[in-house]
Order: structure tokens, then sequence, then C-alpha cells
């Protein structure tokens, strides 16, 4: 089984860009956006408390997040392997999903960095807010924040996975529109490959 993730900033294009790579290499595209976005329109328990976290532009609990990661990982079948989007996020999550993989013989496979920089995120996130309606991406407060939460807690992800030899980085920026989102997903065929 492969592992990647999908490392950046938040706007950094990692579902965009997850969403082409995970059918072309038959791997499952796990967002833990996208989960937690499923609890709570589901209106569960989980997705209630997740849903007050994320709208003040904070993280939800680490065993939240790796109960459902690891969920995944046990039931779904026939893929190469998992192309993971928004986790980890902080060294200890990292830790958890080295013990994780490892409790299954496994490892990351590689860490795929999009660096795009900060006045691009916001632009990028603001945009997003207008096509999907997720009001969490219209308030400038939440997008300081999650700039500032970012660099402040999922930076550090970098020299980690850099001293492990499994870090590399794409230049996250490939212009606007559809033809500069093939670009990046170019780039990141090239690592890949």
């Amino acid at each position: 089984m492969k592992y990647y993730i999908l490392f950046g900033p938040p706007g950094a294009g990692k579902g965009t860009q997850a969403a082409p790579l995970s059918k072309e290499y038959n791997l499952c595209h796990l967002s833990t956006g996208s989960l937690l976005r499923a609890e709570i329109a589901a209106g569960t328990e989980l997705g209630m408390k997740a849903k007050t976290l994320i709208d003040a532009g904070n993280f939800v609990p680490d065993e939240v997040v790796e109960g459902m990661i690891e969920s995944k990982f046990n039931t779904v079948k026939d893929v190469e392997g998992f192309i993971l989007d928004g986790f980890p996020r902080t060294i200890s999550q990292a830790e958890d999903l080295e013990k994780m993989l490892a409790a299954r013989g496994e490892e990351v496979t590689a860490v795929i960095s999009l660096m795009i920089p900060d006045s691009l995120i916001r632009e990028r996130i603001k945009h997003r807010a207008t096509i999907e309606g997720r009001a969490d991406d219209a308030n400038d407060d939440t997008i300081t924040n999650r700039i500032q939460t970012y660099h402040a807690k999922t930076e550090a992800l970098i020299n980690f996975y850099k001293e492990k030899g499994k870090y590399i980085e794409v230049d996250g920026d490939g212009g606007p529109g559809q033809e500069g989102i093939d670009k990046v997903t170019e780039r990141i065929r090239k690592v890949l490959a």
C-alpha cells in the first residue's frame, strides 16, 4: 500500500489535486475536511462538536480525526493506497499516523507539499467560499486564524518529514483556472513517477 500525504496551507489546492490523482493512481482520497463535513451534514454528535470548533477556525481533537482515518484504512478495499489531505496537521498527529501505519507493517510513502504564499491562500479561500458556500471560508478573522494556526502548528511537519527523507516540495501556483490546476497536477505526477 502507498500512503501519500498532500501537504500545504489552507487553500493550497490539496483537495483539488487529490481528486484527479486518486482516480489516476487508484488511491483512496481521505480528506479530513470532507469526512468532518459529512458528519456535520449527518447531524451526528461528532459533527455538532466539530462544527463549533471549525466555525471558530480551530482544529478538531486528534483522536476524533485519527479514528475516522483509521476506520477508512480498515474498511476501504481494492485500492493501491491512500492520499491524505489535511492530515496530519501537527507533530503529534504525524507520530500517531506512524504508529497506526507501523501496526499494519506500513509507512508514509511521501509527503508532497504544495507551496503557495499567504496572499494567495487568502485569495483562494475567499474564492472557495463563493463556489462551495462554506461560511468558515468567508470570514476574514477565521481565514487569518487558519493561516496563523498553519504557520504555528503545521509547518513544523516540514522538518519532521525532511529528516525522514519523505518530504518533496511542489510549486502550488500554476496560475489561474483549469490550466493552472493542470500544471500543478503535472508537477505532482513527476514526483509520483
